[in-house]
């Protein structure tokens, strides 16, 4: 059976530039620390990996340093623990972020609040930030300010220019840090232009290998020393992360960030007129709800709410007919707690527990959307009468 993968917010399946660079990197065995020719030659890789990183996301020399980690958690962790914990003269104890934002920002707000920390989150009713409440709640307390840039079942495309704009008018001194693994690739933005201190991105989200993430961290944390590492070690990555690189995903990294930034603009362009007809399409089904955000959107995700039908039913439907796609967040969809993304959004819990999230990549084809719109329908069809 040929499958239909419509679920490339969870992972997506690697370029061929990817697999090229990740089998040239195979023949290169040596330890990035090492000083003789074979760790050079890993060393050379990383860094043109770097550079690469940096590039997609509009870094130029001098702007800031990306660290590479094993996962985009892993850079959040290292965001917002190494930023909180780096202020040990802090006057203020107050955190902001979002609703809704993924578990590896949520469980570390949560582990700092166990720790006595104040955090305060954003409503985001409808894909929008409250920047009313962002206005009262940024005060010069507040130490950190941490937002998605994407939502990973919704595909709200937050206003975080504004948001960081007004974190540094209250205080000038607090850290900006944008979850972007949802963003990166599926927007045009810099972290200069949104005015972001921290970003944190994803290998795997835009075709690269999976266990491979990374942290750009602006100049002036670094001058300020508004950073500090949490995994302590041999010194890799200018002390920021210790651990040997994984050079071969690192490489698989860097030439997914090259290829994905050569087409860009033309990938953007299509998954948009792809997610434009599939909402045309489903639109036409009356059982059919689309949980559409009321701001701005990224192009690649759809999120659907069945008529009374479990999305894990649906799921294995779909699947059984060679289409794949998700109730949510891949990250959480072994737990059975309502989707937060979604509360936050502002649907009910047993609209949640009937949702779908389509996501889209470059690959897709209309015709691919025409075969998930019958399958649905069928299903919801077929389904309905199961259920009555």
């Amino acid at each position: 059976m040929s499958m239909i993968y419509l679920d490339n917010s969870a992972t997506t399946p690697l370029c061929d530039a990817a697999k090229k660079a990740m089998q040239d990197a195979m023949e290169c065995y040596g330890n990035p620390s090492s000083l003789h020719k074979v760790g050079l030659d890993a060393e050379h890789m990383v860094k043109r990996a770097r550079e690469q990183v940096c590039a997609a996301l509009g870094v130029k020399g001098g702007a800031g340093q990306i660290y590479f980690t094993a996962s985009g958690t892993e850079a959040n962790n290292l965001a917002i623990f190494g930023s909180v914990y780096a202020k040990e003269r802090r006057t203020g104890n107050r955190i902001v972020t979002t609703q809704g934002e993924h578990s590896s920002v949520e469980m570390v707000m949560q582990e700092l609040e166990k720790k006595g920390f104040e955090v305060v989150r954003i409503p985001t009713v409808g894909g929008v930030l409250d920047m009313e409440f962002a206005q009262k709640a940024i005060n010069k307390e507040t130490l950190l300010v941490s937002a998605m840039m994407v939502n990973n079942e919704t595909g709200a495309l937050y206003d975080l220019k504004s948001l960081f704009a007004l974190a540094k008018r209250a205080n000038p001194g607090v850290v900006t840090h944008c979850d972007a693994v949802q963003g990166f690739m599926k927007a045009i933005f810099s972290p200069a232009a949104i005015g972001a201190d921290l970003v944190t991105v994803s290998s795997h989200k835009i075709h690269g290998p999976k266990g491979v993430g990374a942290l750009y961290v602006s100049a002036d944390v670094l001058r300020a020393k508004k950073l500090i590492p949490i995994t302590l070690g041999g010194g890799q990555e200018s002390g920021m992360r210790s651990g040997t690189e994984n050079t071969i995903g690192i490489a698989g990294f860097g030439a997914a960030c090259a290829a994905a930034s050569a087409s860009l603009r033309a990938d953007l362009a299509h998954m948009t007129q792809l997610r434009t007809y599939l909402e045309k399409k489903l639109s036409e089904n009356s059982e059919i709800t689309l949980n559409l955000p009321r701001g701005n959107r990224a192009p690649h995700i759809v999120n659907l709410t069945l008529p009374d039908i479990k999305s894990e039913t649906m799921l294995h439907y779909l699947s059984a007919k060679g289409i794949c796609v998700s109730s949510g967040s891949a990250c959480s969809s072994h737990g059975h707690a309502t989707s937060r993304a979604l509360s936050a959004f502002g649907v009910s819990a047993q609209a949640a527990d009937c949702s779908l999230r389509v996501s889209l990549c470059p690959a897709n084809t209309q015709e691919q959307i025409d075969a998930l719109y019958l399958a649905l329908d069928a299903g919801v069809r077929e389904l309905i009468r199961i259920h009555k």
